[in-house]
């Protein structure tokens, strides 16, 4: 059986939106400087744009990102770039499209654009036949909920096959998230530590200093467990958990990936605590009597032969203290206290996995404090990242893409999980608590820890 077809032709719907203007043409731009994108680029957008306005909106939206840009190279780009302006339910808009790509094998057709209009375009590019060889990438959310995302599948599967289906979770292009799975797999150092007779437990946050930054419409239709928590935090619990994979083949590492996720038991009410930023309702877009959560924080247990017993606490928010994304695997203490200060008792070991501000894995021990006594005091070993300059998740993403590798690529058996999961916090949790713009969060979300734990990042 061959393999997946090398990409020969790119369409971007939603070409003129903001992740365009962020995050796509960037990515476009570090493929042409590799030598990885000669091929026709097809913009897909309602706006009345050309392809000339569609090239001046790639240069400008790369001097935005601050980067040197090459002319020759960007040169190169914009002569792949083309425009097509229409509506999505419009037959002529895909016809067209077909007409740009009609000599080409393998397509590669990318929805930057939101769920509720994914059916329109995937029945449009089934009848102009587009859907035949080519793949198609599907950028998050993959639904509102369990139902909607079992809904959007099965008009999804009527015309592409699960394995030319790709969707986007561009946390698993990060560099740090990806060095996650290879520190894991690749040190059997940490093998025999890694499960429930030497892990205390395990605490994921992702904090943000800020606000919703004038998105206040959008964020009051998401919320944090939406927007964070059901794809990307529990995508490095899935890595964190997973068992070694059989191989490296893109399935054997998405069996595993899915397997930690069906494991998590589904949380009760009493394991989520959901709040809300004083102020939040007074944002532009919000409603005045909202009831969407800016922060979330969950109890999860995973049952399984590894982690029975052993807590996964989760935390995302906005308007916290901090920014920071990390992930802190806490070990077990020593059976009793040596070398130990009477007024300190020494902190346990623990590995910490950052991806914000600044990517990294650091390792928590104890080591003799200078001086004549003898105690000891925490010290920490820390290996830096090397992001590789200019090129982020997209870039990556998008590559694995044209060439048709689906490792990073969440599939869709992972997404029900992921929505199982949170279902019932998005539709049956107590109302929002309110907490002050700098703070941590809820003081209620400390019921989480249990007596004897606290918060690492703090």
């Amino acid at each position: 059986m061959s393999g997946p077809c090398e990409a020969d032709a790119l369409i971007l719907f939603g070409i003129t939106g903001d992740l365009a203007r962020k995050k796509l043409f960037s990515a476009l731009y570090e493929l042409t400087v590799a030598g990885r994108l000669d091929m026709p680029v097809i913009g897909v957008a309602s706006r009345a744009w050309n392809d000339d306005t569609l090239r001046s909106q790639a240069f400008a939206a790369l001097e935005e990102s601050g980067r040197d840009i090459d002319g020759e190279l960007f040169s190169r780009l914009a002569s792949n770039l083309t425009y097509v302006s229409g509506n999505y339910q419009d037959p002529d808009t895909y016809k067209r499209i077909a007409e740009r790509v009609s000599n080409r094998a393998c397509t590669v057709s990318y929805l930057a654009i939101p769920p509720g209009l994914f059916d329109d375009v995937v029945e449009g590019l089934a009848a102009v036949g587009i859907n035949s060889s080519g793949r198609l990438v599907l950028e998050k959310p993959f639904g509102r909920d369990l139902r909607s995302a079992a809904e959007l599948n099965e008009i999804v599967e009527r015309h592409f096959p699960e394995e030319r289906v790709y969707r986007i979770d561009h946390f698993l292009g990060k560099e740090a998230v990806q060095n996650l799975m290879i520190f894991r797999f690749s040190n059997t150092v940490l093998e025999p530590i890694w499960n429930r007779h030497y892990v205390r437990g395990v605490q994921i946050t992702m904090a943000e200093d800020f606000g919703v930054e004038g998105r206040g419409s959008f964020y009051d239709e998401v919320g944090t467990v939406r927007d964070v928590v059901q794809n990307h935090l529990l995508q490095v619990l899935a890595l964190l958990a997973m068992e070694p994979p059989v191989s490296e083949s893109p399935d054997a590492l998405r069996d595993e990936r899915v397997k930690a996720l069906r494991a998590v038991v589904t949380p009760s009410r009493d394991d989520v605590l959901r709040g809300q930023y004083v102020g939040y309702r007074d944002e532009t877009g919000v409603a005045p009597d909202s009831d969407t959560e800016t922060y979330a924080a969950m109890r999860l247990e995973l049952d399984s032969w590894r982690w029975a017993g052993v807590p996964w606490i989760i935390r995302a928010g906005k308007g916290l203290a901090s920014t920071v994304t990390e992930a802190v695997v806490e070990f077990a203490r020593p059976p009793r206290p040596l070398f130990a200060d009477a007024d300190c008792r020494p902190g346990a070991n623990r590995m910490t996995f950052r991806t914000k501000p600044d990517d990294g894995i650091s390792l928590s021990m104890q080591s003799k404090r200078p001086g004549p006594a003898m105690v000891s005091h925490s010290v920490e070993l820390h290996l830096e990242g090397d992001r590789p300059r200019g090129r982020d998740a997209y870039y990556r993403l998008l590559a694995d893409a044209l060439r048709g590798d689906p490792s990073l690529f969440a599939r869709q058996d992972g997404v029900m999980e992921a929505w199982r999961i949170v279902d019932r916090t998005l539709s049956g949790c107590r109302p929002v608590v309110p907490y002050e713009r700098g703070t941590w969060g809820p003081a209620q979300a400390d019921s989480l820890l249990g007596s004897d734990w606290t918060w690492i990042t703090k």
